[in-house]
């Protein structure tokens, strides 16, 4: 589905890897990238779940339009875990 509010593409993505445990983030954000003719650091993936037995593994996926749109939209932690534009030493606690 497409957000123009949030200038950014956000889907359901189902994974499918008969044989293997599971399949690294990295590897899924590049696959979309390639899908969606992007670079990986627009592409953020979350909420992975693999079903029981394994074989399928079901989460969320946003591509934006560009790296600006993400630094603007997305939650701090997912910036700092994917793209690394986030630096992990700023605090944000009780103790401003």
């Amino acid at each position: 589905m497409t957000n123009r509010l949030l200038q950014r593409k956000q889907m359901v993505v189902d994974v499918l890897h008969p044989g293997k445990a599971t399949v690294p983030k990295t590897e899924i954000r590049e696959k979309l990238a390639k899908m969606y003719k992007t670079t990986p650091d627009v592409v953020f993936v979350f909420g992975f779940r693999t079903q029981f037995g394994g074989g399928k593994t079901t989460g969320f996926a946003m591509v934006y339009d560009s790296l600006d749109y993400a630094k603007k939209n997305e939650p701090k932690h997912r910036l700092a875990r994917v793209s690394g534009c986030w630096k992990k030493g700023n605090k944000w606690g009780r103790s401003l």
